[in-house]
């Protein structure tokens, strides 16, 4: 069975960044592992460029993210992510995890494509039934 991995912002952003560790998992991934982010994602990372200060490095974050977003497929937001939801919310209130509205939705994703999240934000390691891998180290 071929892993599929949903990337998160902070990875997103770790890419753009050139972390090396989080650039050799996605080499070695690449023959049979499926990476990709959702709309939830791309609209992050473009809020993040919009809010940058026009100029050189703004254009240069512009640049790594179209490359990447031509890389990197982009799934939309599934029908079952929002039963998915509706529970990782109601699950959150009453455990108290620290989890945006965003952060909800990628979850939620993630669970209904069966994929594994691969972030650095450690909130979503509390999240129950959700698989999570960090890259950086």
């Amino acid at each position: 069975m071929v892993a599929t991995y949903l990337l998160d912002t902070t990875t997103f952003s770790d890419l753009m960044r050139e972390h090396r560790h989080v650039e050799a998992r996605m080499t070695t991934l690449a023959p049979t592992g499926r990476v990709f982010i959702c709309t939830i994602v791309r609209g992050e990372v473009r809020y993040g460029l919009e809010r940058m200060s026009k100029g050189r490095q703004r254009r240069d974050f512009e640049v790594k993210a179209a490359n990447l977003f031509a890389m990197l497929p982009c799934e939309s937001i599934p029908e079952a992510a929002g039963d998915c939801y509706g529970r990782l919310k109601r699950e959150a209130e009453t455990k108290g995890l620290r989890l945006d509205e965003n952060d909800l939705w990628i979850a939620a994703t993630a669970l209904a494509l069966d994929a594994v999240l691969v972030t650095r934000d450690s909130d979503f390691q509390r999240v129950s039934g959700l698989a999570v891998e960090d890259w950086t180290h």
